[in-house]
């Protein structure tokens, strides 16, 4: 892979991948800016429209994004838990991630979410990187428990498979203790923060 400062005058970065099928795609946030989005601000996570039939409704959820984005947000959490991402299928998620990358166009982050088991997570966090995502928030492995250094298994499989930010979702099943969560972030560089779901701060 290849990374360089775009060469007009936009801010953003693009990146190029040296394989068969060559891959290019437009980065609007350094690893830094959306670390300082996340880590500072009113983050927005808003539910994701469907029609009366059960189908992704894209007009309605773009005026929905329309309207979040018109107040003073810093990111944006599509396709999460409030998203209905484990109901989604994968050509749901890119819909509904290729849309909101659209609609926000580079005025702040756009984080989509991955999860479910390895698989599925790599699955998701490609598709969300290929839609032009700023980040995943990992959601748990799906509904077992399991030791700790099966979840730091997990997740660095993940956040190996792709070069976009990661926000660990700290919760359920999938609670990170403090030397998992420091081993976990000394293996990957763009583990960039996690989120509390276990709402205690001594932990």
């Amino acid at each position: 892979m290849t990374y360089g400062k775009q060469a007009n005058n936009c801010t953003g970065y693009w990146f190029r991948y040296a394989s068969h099928e060559q891959k290019e795609f437009f980065v609007n946030f350094t690893r830094d800016d959306v670390r300082k989005a996340v880590g500072d601000g009113l983050l927005s996570f808003p539910i994701t429209d469907f029609d009366a039939n059960g189908n992704f409704d894209p007009d309605s959820y773009r005026q929905r994004l329309e309207w979040f984005i018109s107040h003073d947000i810093s990111a944006v959490f599509v396709a999460g838990g409030t998203g209905e991402f484990f109901n989604l299928t994968l050509d749901e998620f890119r819909d509904i991630v290729s849309l909101a990358v659209e609609t926000v166009d580079g005025k702040l982050p756009v984080i989509a979410s991955a999860g479910l088991s390895v698989g599925s997570g790599k699955a998701f966090a490609q598709v969300a990187e290929e839609a032009g995502a700023d980040g995943i928030l990992l959601m748990p492995p799906y509904l077992t428990e399991c030791p700790q250094e099966g979840l730091v298994a997990y997740a660095r499989q993940i956040c190996d498979a792709t070069d976009l930010n990661v926000i660990y979702y700290n919760r359920g099943n999938g609670i990170l203790e403090a030397e998992a969560v420091q081993q976990l972030a000394d293996a990957c560089p763009n583990l960039i923060g996690l989120k509390d779901g276990k709402g205690d701060i001594q932990a």
